[in-house]
């Protein structure tokens, strides 16, 4: 009798979702009819000429934007740009531009690419692509014309500080490759170290090679995969990485989703590289998606420590579907589960997207801002256990296993870095200075930093800091409530007190204001390996590492219940 209990559960079961499916299909139906009358009566009727591939553009984005901010629209002249995140190739002229309140212009060449090798610079302002001026065009707007065919042409007018008179440059596109992994070496200590950016294809035969010429040139006594601001790829790639030091036939990563083809099962498949060497993985808030794997995986497994912040928790699988007329889009299909059953997703979308719709709802005031994700400090996850019984929390991305402070910016560093104020200093001295010292030896004396003070005065720096704000708020409440009279000698008091404080601000905060100009300054001369070589002098997660890989006691506990 129980079985045939069993049986007749589970057949109404799948009639139940049989009938789900049938009503769901139905509804689409009813949708797509409706939606084909509304835009065909509007063609018809509104009063001005309308865009219907905008509308439709416009009403796709808007029926996705209520689920999660992965599952997009792919219009045919955006494809170029998904063809990026997986290959890591695209076809242009090799340079990162950004976009500066009126023209777009260059901020960082890759070297060994078209734009380094025809001359562009670093701060060079575009002002025409092929004859199109890009006055009041943004970086994507910019990026589509810079873009094209391997071998194509692509002309460029430019304005370069220091110069009158604009100045042109005809480049040859190329398929520009970036690497994964743009800088590797053994440090004086014995320590091997990798620069790891991305997981496009062929990472983890790279990451393989590096290893097994750093074991074969030198007495490793430890290995470091810096994945810090890595926002993830390919899953393979990231698998393959994972098997490099964990036992063949070890899971790595299951998929679970709605559909019977997104769930997946992914495990080690050949002899692992190294089982033994000290492991240290680096991440931070912008280690993501396939970098959440490699180091959930490798904490998971005892095998590494990892170290610095929190994760940014991305466990969602995407695949790219095409649609029709070469339009194709991303859809999230499943979420990622790592060794120990945890998923590393963050944010649950579909709570967010329900308390979104209610705070849409007419009786409501509009809110400020959307739900944030759950902070780790607030509330811990469901528990799981490593494979030698560490306790590993669900839903917050990857926890370290030992914490790194993130560096915290005062309001001056923050402004004079997000207002460019450091990055045009570094154009007009990269003008005035031919060259410069090695990337790891190249510092910021007195003189340069007198004259960086100098060039901000001469700017007209200014910025509000949180405490004038706050005295602001105060003299408007106490204005509002008839106290300002009686306590303005006091706010006058603090005002003039918080403006001496502030004329010392750049003297004050130099260490970090100094760190992140030279690092700008470096890259002019160096590229991005420079400027990666520059970063780690002073690099509290670095030296962490290798205190702990050096100090056996102390790595082998951090890896113990």
């Amino acid at each position: 009798m129980r079985k045939i209990g069993i049986l007749i559960i589970g057949f109404f079961l799948v009639t139940a979702g049989f009938g789900q499916e049938k009503q769901n299909n139905f509804e689409i139906a009813k949708s797509i009819d409706i939606y084909n009358s509304l835009m065909r009566e509007l063609n018809l009727n509104y009063v001005d000429e309308i865009n219907p591939a905008e509308l439709n553009e416009a009403a796709i984005n808007a029926m996705l934007d209520g689920l999660d901010p992965y599952t997009v629209f792919i219009p045919e002249s955006d494809i170029e740009n998904y063809k990026l995140m997986t290959t890591g190739e695209y076809g242009g002229i090799g340079a990162l531009i950004q976009y500066d309140g009126e023209y777009t212009r260059i901020s960082d060449p890759y070297e060994g690419w078209p734009a380094q090798k025809a001359g562009l610079r670093a701060g060079d302002v575009i002002l025409m692509v092929n004859s199109v001026d890009t006055k009041n065009k943004n970086t994507e707007q910019v990026s589509e014309l810079l873009k094209g065919q391997p071998g194509t042409e692509v002309t460029l007018k430019i304005k370069r500080y220091g110069s009158d008179k604009p100045m042109e440059f005809t480049l040859k596109r190329e398929k520009v490759k970036i690497d994964n992994i743009p800088y590797a070496t053994v440090f004086d200590n014995g320590i091997g170290y990798v620069a790891f950016n991305s997981f496009t294809k062929n990472a983890a035969n790279e990451m393989k090679q590096h290893l097994l010429d750093m074991k074969k040139e030198h007495d490793l006594k430890g290995f470091i995969i810096d994945l810090r601001g890595n926002g993830g790829g390919l899953l393979n790639e990231a698998v393959d990485i994972v098997n490099l030091f964990i036992p063949k036939g070890k899971p790595v990563v299951s998929t679970k989703g709605k559909a019977q083809s997104s769930l997946n099962n992914y495990s080690t498949t050949h002899e692992p590289i190294d089982e033994q060497i000290p492991l240290a993985i680096l991440v931070d808030g912008g280690s993501a998606s396939a970098s959440e794997i490699l180091s959930g995986s490798i904490q998971d497994y005892d095998r590494g420590v990892i170290i610095g912040q929190r994760t940014f928790g991305k466990g969602l699988v995407q695949n790219i579907l095409p649609l029709v007329y070469n339009t194709q889009m991303k859809v999230t299909i499943a979420k990622y589960y790592i060794p120990s059953g945890r998923c590393i997703q963050e944010i649950d979308y579909s709570k967010n997207a329900k308390k979104k719709a209610e705070s849409e709802k007419p009786e409501n005031e509009p809110l400020n801002s959307q739900p944030s994700p759950l902070n780790s400090q607030d509330t811990l996850g469901k528990p799981f256990s490593t494979a030698a019984g560490r306790t590993v929390y669900e839903g917050h991305g990857i926890m370290p296993d030992v914490k790194i402070d993130p560096i915290k910016y005062a309001t001056v560093t923050a402004y004079l870095y997000g207002r460019n104020y450091i990055f045009d200093y570094a154009t007009k001295y990269a003008h005035e200075h031919p060259s410069i010292a090695n990337a790891k030896e190249f510092k910021i004396d007195d003189a340069t930093y007198n004259d960086f003070m100098k060039f901000v005065k001469d700017k007209k720096f200014s910025y509000t800091t949180e405490s004038e704000k706050s005295l602001e708020d105060l003299e408007r409440d106490a204005k509002e409530e008839g106290y300002y009279e009686s306590i303005k000698p006091q706010l006058e008091s603090l005002k003039k007190q918080l403006q001496a404080d502030k004329e010392n601000d750049l003297l004050k905060n130099r260490k970090d204001i100094e760190d992140l100009l030279r690092l700008e300054i470096v890259s002019r001369y160096y590229y991005q390996v420079g400027r990666i070589i520059a970063s780690l002098e002073n690099d509290d997660d670095l030296q962490e590492a290798f205190n702990i890989l050096l100090d056996k006691k102390r790595y082998e506990s951090i890896l113990k219940p």
